[in-house]
């Protein structure tokens, strides 16, 4: 799965893996032991697919890129929680990675030379309010710009959709620089490309304005992996930024095999034949779903 690049841009679809029990015990041998138990805690198999499929895309990335074999990959965590790679090696720090995951799918995007941040929404109908009550009480997440283009985007399921996309850019941005919760939404305000959003195309015109100043450091890239799962990546530049003409071309989400996400993997553990019985026995999910925003 080599590819000469300086950009990735993966995709898994979780919601359509059935993993068989041969799959799901080969996944668990291929992540590092404490990663397998967090994993193993989860209550319901959508997340613990989500979040199996997180680690295997992280992996598998580091070891196309770096060239570092799969048994040699470290990972860690940073205080905040952000998974990250444990390495000695100055030449292999050029590159930074994001994984999100909610909905159907776990994404990963991966860049040299720049921030990055990614996150993936899918449009849901509220699950127990009414559109108009939903986006009253998200009032203080969305500037008075904002809301005028969401609320002007036509049908109640376009307004979401609407209301996603802009979600998913203001996460990018705080999972680019890392600032977590603390961070007051209402200072980043974005203008929307004017061109339409379409499946197996991506948008870099989306600009953002940052404490009411237009932002020229970051770029945001917009893709939709199907008609309801909404992709923003934010990519930003630590000082002079670079021309975007120096970007290399935006690619679209790589929609990833079972075979292909595992296509580098060796074993790291032994197999545990318990850690299967305890994953078929979960409910995929809630009764009543509420797709809930999920990190990776």
């Amino acid at each position: 799965m080599t590819e000469e690049m300086s950009s990735y841009r993966w995709a898994f679809r979780c919601g359509s893996w059935t993993p068989t029990r041969s799959e799901w015990l080969f996944a668990a041998r291929c992540i590092q032991r404490e990663e397998k138990e967090r994993i193993g805690q989860f209550v319901f198999a959508k997340d613990a697919k989500s979040a199996m499929a997180g680690r295997l895309l992280l992996r598998s990335f580091v070891c196309d890129s770096m060239r570092i074999p799969w048994s040699d990959i470290k990972l860690e965590r940073s205080p905040r929680g952000k998974p990250c790679l444990k390495v000695c090696d100055d030449s292999r720090r050029g590159w930074s990675f994001n994984l999100s995951h909610q909905g159907d799918y776990t994404v990963l995007a991966a860049q040299q030379g720049v921030q990055v941040g990614v996150d993936i929404m899918k449009t849901v109908m509220p699950g127990s309010s009414s559109v108009p009550e939903f986006f009253r009480i998200m009032t203080r997440q969305f500037t008075a710009h904002e809301w005028s283009s969401i609320q002007s985007a036509g049908s109640e399921r376009q307004q979401l959709a609407a209301f996603y996309r802009h979600w998913a850019l203001k996460e990018s941005f705080i999972k680019a620089i890392g600032t977590g919760l603390g961070f007051n939404l209402q200072r980043v305000e974005f203008h929307l490309s004017p061109e339409l959003l379409t499946p197996g195309h991506v948008l870099r015109q989306t600009k953002m304005y940052l404490d009411e100043e237009p932002e020229e450091n970051w770029i945001f890239e917009e893709s939709l992996l199907d008609a309801d799962h909404h992709v923003a990546v934010a990519l930003g530049a630590a000082g002079t930024p670079p021309p975007l003409q120096s970007f290399p071309p935006p690619a679209t989400f790589k929609l990833l095999s079972f075979s292909e996400l595992i296509a580098s993997a060796s074993p790291l553990t032994d197999e545990d034949p318990a850690y299967w019985e305890n994953f078929k026995t979960r409910a995929e999910a809630p009764q009543r779903q509420s797709d809930a925003h999920r990190q990776a």
